[in-house]
């Protein structure tokens, strides 16, 4: 049932609103984190009202302006729009929280320009979960890229700047020489932008050539960098040297996860099931992305920086979620989408973690954080437990996406996709264990008292050990998200 209402629009006002009042507000330091918490926590709740919506099996869609025939800035909700808008604004209440410890214990400088573009951030995340079209979809995309441009830069330094160039360049020039030409040609094959509305059929007519939609469907592929799959990936672990709640957003809560939201969007409600399937074009993603899957997580394993480790984590995983999606197996699909939601909780976690560690103690190797675990108990405790859903151990969430992935796989009998799944999941826990048991297990004092505890601020604390527990709480209870996601499928 479709229900016209403006009521997606509603969480892309607030956001809107809280980052005027944000920038308004730069000589009031506390009203202005005021205002950035009040502004989070009101769009997760405008979003959660619509769920009861999508679960009575309802599609709000909503029209506001018409530029041509088959081309309209629409907003559309449904079970996918929400998976990432939930993610997106609930994230945004803990990135708030830890942004007031992390800015403030390190003095940073620009914090009124820092909290406007981390705003703006969610408004383009926001408003990419809701896009009714491509062309909606294209206009906040490119709102992410233009406003997180500054985050990656923000220290102003040199390394900033040649960070904050990559990032740009890469996702400009791609968005421009690939995503652009990718949305002309299905709109001169469709004469549309919308959005199908199921995912099976998909918007191309039978008689369109399949080469031209194969062209197409690469264009797209690549042209959302955002995804970081690669060799279209090297822009994100330049972004590193942003600060660390800017790595988070990159990470978890906006820029990556609306690149892989937007490949997921187009693959099922531009092109759809039957045709990827007709085409043979989801196995091709599959194996694409499984190279992704592995050769990203075996570059992590070499890196002593914990945010470049981090970095080339996130590479790897972001591909489980096109991988699931390209399975075109229900369960698969189910795996893939859901990682959206696993993926951020626990990844926010880590990074979130990587910034305490650094205000804390100043440290950013690996190999410099021996027997940190009895320095930072919380802080380490709850990124062992990310770790163990990054790598997929139960009862945590990751654990959940690999087994829907899993059994996907085995569903449509692909060995290879199986094996790539068990020897990921290896090299997971060969990045990430050596972590822990650095934290917990070397450098062990024979004493040690509550004087050598020596957290981040409770502002940064809390919001870790919080994500962290969620990750636990994901992993016993997925039935939210794995029912919402069940509402998508034909």
């Amino acid at each position: 049932m479709t229900v016209e209402s403006a009521i997606p629009l509603v969480p892309i006002i607030i956001v809107i609103i809280t980052t005027i009042l944000i920038f308004l507000s730069g000589k009031r330091p506390n009203l202005r984190e005021f205002w950035s918490v009040a502004g989070s926590i009101l769009t997760f709740i405008s979003v959660a009202i619509m769920v009861p919506m999508i679960f009575n099996n309802q599609k709000i869609v909503y029209t506001l302006s018409t530029i041509a025939p088959g081309i309209s800035l629409n907003f559309r909700v449904d079970a996918l729009s929400l998976i990432f808008g939930i993610v997106s604004s609930f994230l945004w209440i803990f990135a708030t929280f830890y942004n007031i410890g992390y800015m403030r214990s390190l003095d940073e400088h620009a914090q009124t320009r820092y909290y406007t573009c981390f705003a703006v951030a969610i408004l383009g995340a926001q408003g990419v979960s809701y896009s009714g079209s491509l062309f909606s979809l294209y206009l906040f995309y490119e709102i992410i890229t233009i406003f997180t441009y500054p985050l990656v830069a923000h220290h102003q330094d040199e390394e900033g700047y040649a960070g904050a160039k990559k990032y740009i360049v890469y996702l400009m020039g791609t968005s421009k020489g690939l995503l652009l030409p990718a949305t002309v040609l299905t709109y001169v094959f469709t004469g549309t932008l919308d959005f199908a509305d199921n995912i099976t059929s998909g918007i191309f007519t039978k008689g369109t050539d399949g080469v031209w939609i194969t062209v197409t469907y690469g264009l797209f592929i690549f042209g959302f960098a955002k995804a970081a799959i690669m060799p279209l990936h090297n822009w994100l672990p330049s972004a590193m040297v942003a600060p660390t709640p800017v790595s988070a957003l990159l990470h978890a809560v906006a820029v990556v996860k609306a690149g892989v939201f937007c490949i997921s969007r187009v693959m099922l409600s531009v092109f759809g099931l039957e045709l990827l399937q007709a085409l043979n074009l989801g196995l091709c993603t599959a194996y694409l992305v499984s190279f992704t899957i592995l050769v990203a997580s075996i570059i992590a394993l070499t890196k002593d920086d914990l945010k470049a480790r981090l970095a080339y984590s996130t590479v790897s995983q972001l591909s489980y979620i096109v991988l699931g999606v390209a399975l075109l197996d229900p369960t698969g699909v189910l795996g893939g989408i859901i990682h959206i939601v696993n993926h951020g909780f626990s990844k926010i976690t880590l990074f979130f973690c990587a910034g305490a560690i650094y205000v804390a103690t100043r440290k950013k190797k690996i190999s410099d954080m021996a027997g940190i675990g009895y320095a930072m108990p919380f802080t380490m405790g709850a990124f062992a437990i990310a770790s163990l859903s990054m790598i997929g151990v139960p009862p945590v969430a990751g654990f959940v996406s690999k087994w829907y992935l899993l059994n996907g796989a085995m569903s449509i009998h692909n060995l290879p996709i199986v094996l790539v799944l068990m020897a990921s999941t290896l090299l997971n826990a060969g990045y990430f264990a050596p972590i822990t048991i650095k934290a917990f297990f070397q450098g062990r004092k024979e004493k040690w008292t509550a004087a050598d505890i020596k957290e981040a601020p409770v502002t940064m604390v809390v919001p870790i050990v919080l994500a962290a527990l969620i990750s636990v709480v994901l992993g016993i209870f997925p039935q939210f998200f794995s029912q919402l996601i069940g509402r998508l499928m034909p």
